[in-house]
């Protein structure tokens, strides 16, 4: 994915991404790390502001060394489980892209107790929960968990077992839910079963169209994807991971792609980065890796045109 998007990112204007490196730039903490909407550093925005730079092709130097620096010092905390798998993503990720061993010495012992932690995940159903606590199996933890065995160069444990989990999570509208009790489907759910159905080895053709009418449905009137029926809004993430999907299925042109450009356009701020809705009023990097990415896979399908004459979001 940071391959695909990095290319995409390419072909945007100098200044366009000049502009959100920048932002992601002066973003970073005194402790290398950042932060949410709260002002303390954070794993998981940490990881998507490593994400966002790694895209733009400026995960490297003094930035990426702070980072590595921040991440090392939470290596001496107890971490949660959630924040256990994204720290596997900024780990890799400061790994390929600036060359940073931040594990050092004990990468052994710490993909032991990646892998361990992954494996009491598992549930009977053949999915993964968000601890080895939790009863309750979630389509997204799942797909997070197949992404973090593939960055440990390591095979889940009983993957037929984990299809037939995503296969269960399928609704009669062709999307996804999160949890097996739940009736209404989601737009980040069916990203994940598919995103998970394509790590154990493909998505099968009868899921694929259904799950890619399911999301082209989720287009509102203002041009991006809502999270589900039930909200009438849409919003950066669900369009991003909506716009991701078809476009890894190849049905991305079930989308109207001049109306989604002109909504992630909106949200990108004259200062720099995005925010997360058109009500929304403050940006932070996580949103900013989600319009980078957004405008990434659209100047791939050739709508950078509309991407540079769409007005900022002030």
């Amino acid at each position: 994915m940071t391959l695909q998007l990095s290319a995409g990112l390419g072909q945007l204007p100098d200044s366009i991404r000049e502009l959100h490196t920048n932002y992601l730039l002066n973003a970073q903490q005194q402790d290398g790390g950042y932060r949410g909407r709260e002002p303390e550093s954070d794993i998981y925005y940490t990881s998507f502001a490593l994400r966002a730079l790694a895209i733009s092709g400026m995960l490297y130097g003094s930035s990426a060394e702070r980072a590595a620096t921040f991440l090392r010092n939470q290596l001496k905390e107890e971490i949660a489980g959630v924040d256990l798998i994204t720290l596997i993503y900024s780990v890799k990720l400061l790994e390929v892209s600036a060359g940073l061993d931040v594990l050092q010495q004990k990468a052994s012992a710490w993909r032991d107790r990646f892998l361990e932690f992954l494996n009491a995940c598992q549930r009977p159903d053949g999915g993964y929960a968000r601890g080895p606590e939790n009863p309750r199996s979630s389509t997204y933890q799942t797909f997070l968990s197949l992404i973090c065995f593939e960055l440990l160069s390591a095979n889940p444990r009983e993957p037929e077992a984990t299809i037939r989990f995503l296969k269960s999570q399928q609704r009669d509208d062709g999307g996804f839910v999160e949890f097996a009790p739940m009736r209404r489907s989601g737009t980040n759910p069916t990203a994940a079963a598919i995103g998970g159905f394509k790590m154990l080895g493909q998505v099968p053709d009868n899921l694929k169209v259904d799950a890619a009418e399911f999301l082209a449905e989720m287009q509102t009137s203002e041009g991006g994807l809502r999270a589900n029926t039930r909200i009438p809004i849409a919003d950066l993430l669900s369009s991003f991971t909506g716009l991701f999907t078809l476009v890894e299925i190849g049905e991305q042109r079930r989308l109207q792609l001049d109306a989604l450009t002109h909504f992630i356009t909106q949200l990108a701020a004259n200062k720099g980065g995005f925010c997360a809705a058109i009500w929304d009023t403050d940006t932070d990097v996580e949103y900013t890796f989600y319009g980078l990415g957004s405008l990434a896979l659209l100047a791939s399908l050739g709508q950078l045109d509309h991407a540079q004459k769409a007005s900022h979001h002030s």
